[in-house]
């Protein structure tokens, strides 16, 4: 009879064990989150990439119902903050802000200390969008084929800025200088705030720039629109051509922004976070101030964001080689 109860009492508790094993991290995600959410950004505030870090903060705030704090940590074209999020514990409180920048990294960068692809875990896109080819007003060109034109006429002569090696505004640029046939050098700074400020001033002539920062600056006269980048005009802008209809034959780039965790994040935590960026992307007044600025929502689960996410980095890395341009 002891021996009886001594089994059953073993048995219990190995049943106890085997379910808290089962059951762990659902529990340990059914708490989440318990305390303040950070979302890196790898720029400085004013860009393009800040300005959706700080509307998406905003939403996941109010779905998940806690604070989401934006840490700008610039430096290296965005992989300084990509590394610190890959080395965070997987806790679901550490996030970054991704973009189609950040999938160009590994191709032109010959040694980075993480694995874009497989240290960090995509969890949900924000907003997909154009950026806008601008010029400073002083600049004696009011259209595609002007500028073409004075750009042959004075080979490395004109400038375009972007927020630094390596990155979507860097690659449009390159993509730019191959299909019209000219030579614009690129100058690089640390965020794309710089990099528009620059041109604002005349220090650099030229930028292939996320649209919502500049908008703005166009509607005042600071700056030129001559054309968007994508197959599609943007609905901000309707008037302003694209680069292929502006004569720039096949010329076609967007850029994408998301959310990333650290890699082995619970797959629970990364569908909460889906679930709430789709619910705040579908807002109606959060729709209305994207398609202002030149942006859409863009929605998936988080096995077709990882999908997106891994198919950018193989076809950037293609593009890279054809472009001929040279991991550092």
């Amino acid at each position: 009879m002891n021996t009886k109860v001594k089994i059953a009492t073993f048995n219990r508790r190995q049943s106890l064990a085997l379910l808290t094993c089962a059951f762990s991290g659902g529990a340990y995600s059914q708490g989440w989150p318990d305390k303040p959410l950070r979302l890196f950004v790898g720029y400085p505030a004013g860009g393009g990439t800040d300005y959706v870090a700080r509307l998406v903060a905003n939403l996941l705030s109010k779905e998940l119902a806690q604070s989401v704090v934006v840490v700008n940590l610039p430096g290296a074209t965005g992989a300084i903050a990509l590394e610190r999020v890959a080395r965070a514990q997987p806790g679901g409180d550490t996030l970054i802000m991704i973009s189609a920048a950040d999938t160009l990294l590994p191709a032109l960068r010959a040694k980075l200390p993480f694995n874009m692809g497989r240290d960090l875990a995509p969890v949900a896109p924000a907003v997909m969008g154009a950026l806008g080819l601008v010029v400073n007003p002083a600049l004696p060109v009011h259209n595609v084929k002007e500028l073409i034109a004075l750009a042959q006429a004075q080979p490395n002569k004109l400038n375009y800025a972007s927020p630094g090696v390596g990155n979507s505004q860097h690659l449009a640029g390159e993509m730019f200088n191959l299909l019209a046939k000219v030579k614009i050098v690129h100058v690089p700074f640390k965020g794309g705030a710089e990099a528009i400020n620059a041109v604002v001033s005349g220090d650099v002539q030229i930028a292939f720039a996320s649209l919502a920062p500049v908008l703005q600056l166009v509607e005042g006269g600071k700056l030129r629109m001559l054309a968007v980048t994508p197959k599609t005009r943007s609905t901000a802008l309707p008037h302003v051509p694209t680069l292929a209809e502006a004569g720039v034959t096949g010329y076609s780039r967007s850029t994408w922004f998301g959310v990333a965790a650290p890699a082995g994040t619970s797959k629970d935590i990364l569908q909460k976070i889906n679930a709430a960026m789709h619910r705040g992307m579908q807002d109606a007044e959060t729709k209305e101030i994207l398609l202002k600025q030149g942006m859409e929502p863009m929605i998936q689960t988080v096995d077709q964001f990882n999908a997106f996410v891994q198919n950018e980095l193989a076809q950037n890395a293609a593009l890279v080689k054809d472009m001929g341009i040279k991991a550092e």
